[in-house]
């Protein structure tokens, strides 16, 4: 069984961490997305990933933004459905450490949001005349950290 360890190194007694590890999602979108939830407290952060999910929110794009249309109030953003909800359920997780450890969940502010990329799934798709084609998953890592700021 492999070992995992953040790449943030933070060990306070007002610390909470939470990971998913390989998951399949788009890295450029987790990256995006969790670039604009840096920052947010845990409240927050679910209101917006909650507006993301209904298509009322979009996030804005930075890095990865060819071709990527302007939307309201921001250059350019999309909605990055699937992203948005796997980051909730680890918002949840993160949410129960922060209760477990005696923190107030609502104090609690994401200062560390990182994604990595992790293993490759190798699959082949068979084509017509004995041929096939290489159909390749990326899955990533994405991990969390929140601080109890007063």
């Amino acid at each position: 069984m492999p070992e995992w360890s953040y790449s943030a190194k933070l060990d306070d007694e007002n610390v909470v961490k939470a990971s998913l590890r390989e998951v399949d999602l788009s890295m450029k979108k987790t990256r995006e997305l969790l670039r604009s939830l840096k920052g947010m407290r845990l409240p927050h952060a679910r209101e917006f990933l909650e507006g993301v999910i209904a298509l009322r929110r979009a996030v804005p794009y930075k890095r990865f933004k060819k071709k990527v249309p302007h939307r309201r109030g921001m250059a350019a953003g999309r909605y990055p459905v699937k992203s948005a909800k796997m980051i909730l359920k680890l918002l949840d997780s993160l949410e129960a450490n922060a209760e477990v450890k005696g923190l107030n969940p609502d104090n609690v502010k994401i200062i560390h949001a990182a994604v990595h990329k992790a293993r490759k799934v190798r699959k082949y798709i068979p084509r017509a005349f004995g041929r096939s084609s290489p159909y390749i998953k990326e899955l990533v890592h994405v991990e969390l950290i929140g601080r109890e700021v007063e």
